[in-house]
């Protein structure tokens, strides 16, 4: 096992993957560098080699089908995940892996939004949509994390061995936060100084289409980790959108006339009204099958500590 293993997924990254490398090697001597080369076509993989990373290959595309594969390789008691962009300091990483190492967090966020991120990101669009994030977050689960979406963290082996991963994209970051979050790991923060990808290094991420999956991927984790706030808000709005119709259409005529003159309207209605309870119903028994996986969450966590003295001894 490992002591420390710097993980970097790459898909054409040949103009800095070299100085990443060569970067983590200087300030965590004592780590070994893992890179996954996504599918490249433009020699990431040797560069990376010849810098002396371990590089392995990971043929499905997708940054979360790589993090999946680096999670289930690597063996290690602080893994420190970072792309290979060369946009995130390298010299952060001691005091990220000694927060692991020595406070047992199990999540370490490279903060970037506090401190040169707005300053150094010159996609507006990029700015907005992680400040979005950040604010529907924190707000949903009540949390505080500063950033989200950064692609600079630390973790423990336990949130390693634990994390299901089910994204495929680039929506990971916010899987792992909410993660994170809900399984009550302990987190904290740490502000790095972001810069701006080099000139002639392209960005692998599409605003508009993987700001979408992120949003999506929100949704659908607010629904799977907090279903009875989920359903309950549904069924209020289904409610209240039965009301606004009820009401006008049907019962203030019916008061004045004694005569229910829209039948199909009155129909259509009680379908949504029961919609509506049905709804909140099923929220109640999906939040009682959500507390018994939290229960055997922990059991899964003592699985992973004793998965993990096993590795340490042998």
């Amino acid at each position: 096992m490992d002591k420390i293993a710097v993980l970097v997924p790459c898909y054409n990254e040949a103009q800095t993957i070299e100085k990443v490398v060569t970067d983590f090697r200087r300030v965590l001597p004592e780590a070994v560098v893992y890179v996954y080369d996504n599918n490249s076509s433009d020699g990431t993989g040797q560069i990376a080699e010849a810098a002396g990373a371990v590089v392995r290959r990971e043929y499905q595309q997708g940054k979360g089908n790589v993090v999946r594969r680096m999670f289930q390789d690597v063996e290690a008691e602080c893994y420190v995940l970072v792309d290979g962009d060369d946009t995130y300091p390298a010299e952060a990483a001691p005091e990220m892996v000694e927060k692991v190492l020595q406070r047992r967090t199990d999540m370490v966020v490279g903060d970037r939004l506090s401190s040169t991120y707005f300053q150094e990101n010159k996609r507006p669009f990029h700015n907005f949509g992680n400040s979005l994030v950040r604010a529907s977050i924190n707000r949903i689960f009540k949390s505080d994390i500063k950033d989200i979406m950064t692609g600079y963290r630390a973790f423990s082996y336990r949130f390693v061995k634990t994390f299901p991963v089910l994204s495929r994209g680039f929506e990971i970051e916010t899987e792992m936060t909410i993660h994170a979050i809900s399984a009550n790991m302990a987190l904290e923060n740490v502000v790095i100084d972001y810069r701006d990808r080099p000139e002639g290094s392209v960005s692998k991420l599409n605003t508009v289409s993987d700001g979408l999956r992120v949003i999506k991927t929100i949704v659908n984790l607010f629904r799977n980790y907090k279903p009875l706030q989920f359903f309950s808000f549904l069924s209020a709005l289904l409610l209240l959108i039965d009301l606004a119709v009820f009401l006008p259409a049907v019962w203030i005529p019916f008061r004045q006339t004694g005569i229910v003159e829209r039948f199909p309207t009155l129909i259509v209605c009680g379908f949504v009204a029961l919609a509506a309870l049905l709804s909140f119903f099923n929220g109640m028994v999906l939040d009682s099958i959500m507390q018994k996986d939290r229960r055997d969450f922990e059991f899964r966590l003592k699985l992973a500590k004793l998965m993990h003295d096993v590795h340490r001894e042998g």
